[in-house]
């Protein structure tokens, strides 16, 4: 579990993720994206005790397939970061779609994590020294529980620190750099995720 949340605490394509849904959003978007973060935690783990993710951390064909489509998102993401307008901070009392765009920030957050080899090889490495044939069904869900709620609790802090009007307004004061850098970032992410290899 301590290298579960030294893993999640290291930033990659969720926490830039996260970042972006706080500055370029609000706090509850950046919430409902680090839940969908965290769902997608429940995904791995689950075909992982179901030994589905050997045969993906095992098969060059699968894995490619997935390390191709995770990339192509990241990609998506860095062309629609950069196209989009510098961020400011909403008018008062101007909550307009707010609620529409929570299932929006879920997806984003679910499909930035689920099609993410490196989370695959990550889960098939830890489990395989964490769990063995002797260990419960039970004990097993709730490795995986825990771990979702772990990256939840994180991310929300992630959310929550990001969101303090102090440290937005630093952020808007970037303008569009701040959708140059991060869609950069995502660019740099996409091809990380494109040279990953199977271990």
């Amino acid at each position: 579990m301590l290298a579960f949340g030294i893993n999640a605490v290291i930033p990659g394509a969720d926490f830039a993720m996260v970042l972006r849904q706080s500055i370029a959003h609000d706090r509850r978007a950046a919430l409902f994206t680090s839940a969908g973060i965290a769902t997608s935690i429940l995904v791995h783990g689950s075909y992982t005790l179901l030994g589905v993710g050997v045969i993906v951390g095992q098969s060059l064909l699968l894995f490619n397939i997935l390390k191709w489509l995770g990339a192509a998102y990241l990609v998506y993401l860095a062309i629609s970061a950069l196209r989009s307008p510098p961020p400011k901070a909403p008018e008062s009392g101007d909550l307009s779609g707010a609620r529409r765009g929570d299932l929006a920030a879920f997806a984003l957050g679910f499909l930035t994590n689920l099609l993410n080899p490196k989370a695959v090889l990550f889960f098939l490495a830890l489990f395989t020294s964490l769990v063995s044939v002797r260990t419960g069904g039970d004990v097993k869900v709730i490795y995986v529980l825990a771990m979702s709620i772990m990256l939840f609790a994180w991310f929300a802090l992630v959310s929550i620190f990001f969101t303090t009007p102090s440290v937005r307004q630093g952020f808007f004061r970037f303008g569009r750099w701040f959708n140059r850098v991060t869609g950069i970032t995502f660019i740099l992410l996409a091809f990380r995720v494109a040279i990953a290899q199977q271990h």
